[in-house]
């Protein structure tokens, strides 16, 4: 089973997250998938800076998602 990283900036100003941006390495297991979120994010963080960061109050999210994981598509919006 293979792992993708996906990772989330987002802003506690904004009330919001960016869309999630999956990272290019995929990972033979979880852990290893944990560990480099924890690496990137930090690498993210400081890329960013410390005066972006709290003028917006950035944060970074990451979950490893599972490639055997089908995520729900959004649904169509209906005019009625």
């Amino acid at each position: 089973m293979k792992f993708t990283l996906l990772m989330l900036i987002c802003s506690y100003v904004a009330g919001e997250c960016m869309q999630p941006h999956p990272m290019p390495t995929k990972y033979s297991n979880m852990y290893t998938c944990m560990e480099a979120g924890y690496t990137e994010s930090l690498k993210k963080l400081q890329e960013i800076g410390k005066t972006e960061v709290n003028k917006h109050q950035i944060y970074i999210r990451f979950v490893c998602q599972s490639e055997d994981i089908i995520l729900p598509k959004a649904k169509p919006k209906i005019d009625t």
